[in-house]
This record gives structure tokens, sequence and C-alpha cells, in this order.
């Protein structure tokens, strides 16, 4: 074949590609979110954030990199214990709802957190609202749908309705302890029934203010590493009758596995309780840390990281996982703050400036395209970050013949995925991306 006639002959194939209606274009849904709980804390100790170099929102920032949602946590502190300590109790209502409204405005969809506590709540401390503390069972259950109905009823009337909830943070054992608290010597068939009880209260309080703004309501444990302690939970609470929508999990590597731990898990609780799943919590240092899982402590490396990840999350069959979220993606170092080295795994890096982790997380959410260009080895295909973990196939018929995988090398390149078919003559194919 004449050099013309093979560059002819490749540019019917690029010509069929683009011109494939649904093949080649389709959006993700994939809700690539980063926890900017933080913000205003940072902010108005003069933290600045930039990008190019340029102070700006930050919020706009995500939104420009490709962000969709952001995570806020709420806790129920007061005025007073916010003030004595703003790092660990601020995250209240008076704080958290401009913030959300910011988010709204921004363009940004809303996650909120609840905590369900005065701090921190996690699998080592659920500890009940000190204003709850008197409270019997009974009139705990009751005030979760009430607490839930006014927070809710408060951030709809803001204009700042979230679009996922969750109902506890971390709680793989339980919450608002001893009350809802399971596990170990609480492992009881009582136990389990307290902690369906408030989570049910607590939904049933978000329905009563959120009419048919109804947000997704999402259950949280932190096990993404953790196939046995993911399926201890769910089991014992689904047959309680909890209607929650999507089982959350936090991954972070260096506590909770290697990525094939967190396929393992996620393929393991797609299968077996049919609902989305989302990782609610992840990240990677940049900084002040060895190599994880042989991945470089660097700002490639977090990188480097968000490309596993994806191939993980995007490769569950079925395409069941729906999302991922960064913590403390505005994090900055600040003095006289103890932050428990997240500073390192931030979004952010010295001086406020943006790092290339927060361009290649927001390419989970993108649209996804598959393109062809021409090189001297053939038809290069290429496509982003959002079609990782998805096979390319051809045919050569759209009407008749299958769909059949190629098994042409795929390289990576930073965040884009590509292979390279060899010119010659022969029948002109279709190609597209799809799920296993």
């Amino acid at each position: 074949m004449t050099s013309l006639a093979r560059i002819l002959s490749l540019w019917v194939g690029l010509c069929l590609i683009l011109a494939s209606s649904g093949l080649a274009r389709s959006a993700t849904g994939f809700v690539a979110g980063a926890d900017f709980s933080h913000l205003t804390f940072f902010e108005s100790r003069g933290i600045v954030y930039r990008d190019g170099g340029q102070v700006r929102d930050g919020l706009a920032i995500l939104k420009d990199h490709g962000l969709t949602c952001v995570r806020l946590r709420l806790f129920t502190s007061s005025a007073a214990q916010a003030q004595a300590d703003p790092y660990n109790y601020i995250n209240n209502l008076d704080y958290t709802l401009p913030l959300a409204q910011r988010v709204k405005n921004a363009g940004l969809q809303l996650m909120l957190d609840f905590h369900y506590s005065d701090s921190w709540a996690d699998p080592g401390q659920q500890t009940k609202p000190a204003a709850w503390a008197g409270l019997t069972f009974a009139q705990l259950t009751q005030q979760m749908r009430q607490y839930n109905s006014n927070c809710i009823a408060a951030f709809k009337a803001a204009g700042a309705m979230p679009d996922y909830v969750q109902v506890g943070n971390e709680i793989i054992g339980g919450l608002l302890w001893p009350d809802g608290q399971v596990g170990g010597a609480y492992d009881t068939p009582a136990q389990w029934s307290k902690l369906a009880q408030l989570l049910t209260n607590a939904i049933v309080g978000i329905k009563d203010a959120a009419g048919s703004q109804m947000p997704r309501i999402v259950v949280h444990i932190d096990r993404g590493g953790d196939w046995d302690g993911t399926q201890w939970f769910f089991d014992h609470l689904l047959p309680q009758q909890v209607q929650f929508d999507i089982i959350g999990e936090s991954y972070y590597p260096f506590w909770h596995g290697s990525l094939d731990s967190l396929s393992n898990c996620l393929t393991r609780a797609a299968a077996r309780y049919s609902k989305p799943l989302i990782v609610a919590e992840t990240a990677f240092p940049y900084a002040y840390s060895t190599n994880v899982y042989g991945i470089p402590a660097t700002t490639n490396g977090q990188v480097q990281y968000v490309v596993a990840l994806a191939q993980v999350l995007r490769g569950v069959p079925g395409r069941k996982v729906i999302g991922a979220f960064w913590w403390g993606a505005e994090y900055q170092y600040l003095q006289g703050v103890n932050l428990g080295g997240c500073e390192n795994r931030s979004f952010f890096g010295g001086g406020g400036d943006l790092l290339p982790v927060a361009e290649a997380f927001g390419q989970l959410g993108t649209p996804l395209l598959l393109s062809a260009s021409l090189t001297d080895g053939g038809l290069r295909l290429s496509w982003p970050l959002s079609g990782a973990g998805l096979s390319l196939m051809a045919t050569t018929n759209l009407a008749h013949s299958p769909w059949l995988p190629l098994t042409n090398p795929v390289q990576t390149t930073d965040t884009v995925f590509s292979t390279i078919l060899p010119g010659g003559a022969g029948a002109a194919r279709f190609y597209r991306l799809q799920a296993n």
C-alpha cells in the first residue's frame, strides 16, 4: 500500500469513529468530589488558594478543574464550643450553612455529612452531643427525627438543599454511643435494632423537610479495603429495613490496605447488595511520607494514585461505583494548629498553589470522549481518565457484526489512555469503550 493510500484508509476509519452517534462521546455521571469543610476556617486565618499563581475562590477552582460536588460535615457543637476550639468544633450549622450556600452558588452539588456529635465522629469515637446526654432512648429517636428535619429545612430555605446526605460518619461501630453502638460486646440483635431505629428516624426527619427534593441517603463506614468488615456491617444492617440509597466507604491506602483489597471489597459489595457505592473519603500524600504500595509521596505520585484508583473504581462490574471524594482537599499548613499531617495530602501546596492532583481527580467526572489521530505507526485512539476500567471494542458493521475486544497494548500518559492500531488495508471498523 502506498503512503497516500494508507493515510486515506486511516482517515476513513477516523471518520467512522467520529460519525458513530453515541459511541464516541457520553457523560460519565460519576461524582468527582472534595471535602472542603474547613474552607472558611482557613480563609479566616489568612490562607489563600491559587490557580496558575492567581488568588481565587477555592470553590471556583474546584469547579473549573472538573470537580462536581463538595462534601461538608455538620457538628452539633454550640457557639461556645466553636469559639473555644475552632478547629475541632467549628463545623456547626451556623458555620456550615453559609458555606453550603457558597457551594451551591459556585454551581457544585452538595453532600452533607451528619456527624451527630459536637466534634469529630469516626470509628474510634461516636460521642453523643452534650445537649442530648440525658435523653432516654425513646427521646433520642425523636430528637434524631427533629434535628435532621430542622437542619434540612434550614438548608432548603437557604437555597442550599443537599444532593446527598450521610446519616453518620464512618459508623462501623454505630453512632450515638452507647445507645446506637454495635460490635464487640454490643454486637447483639437489640443493639442493631436500636441503631436501625436511630438511622430510620434520621432519614424520616430528612424526608419531612425535603419533600419533593429528597437527597440520596448514604450509609458510610470506613472499611474500603476490608470486605469481611463491610459484609459484617451490612449483613446486619440491611435486614433492619433501613431505607438508604448508597453504600459509602472510606479508603486510604496507608491505613486500609492495597488497591487490590479495595477492588475486592467494592466488587463483592456491588454483587451482594445491589446498591450504588461511593468512596466517601480518600487521599494520598504529596510530601513527608514513604512510598505507599510503590507509589511515591510526591505531587506526581498523587496523580499516579488517582489513575490507579480510577482503574479500580471504574472497573467494578456494572459501573456500580458512582463517585469518590478527596478528604482534606482544602488543607494547608497553619501555624499553631495541629492538622495531623492532613495538609500534606491536600489539593494545594505551599503558598496555596493548586497541585496537579486536582485536575486529575476532576477528570474522573469529565465527559467520556474517544478520540482518534494519525501517527507514523498507525491510528492512535485515546480517551480520558473517566474511561478507566473500560474495554476498547471494535466491529466492522454496526448492524450485523459482534463487538469484539481489542488486544492492543494500552499506554497511560499522565491521565490519558491510548493505544495505536497499525495501518493497512482492510475493512473500516467502528470503535467504542465498553464496561465489563
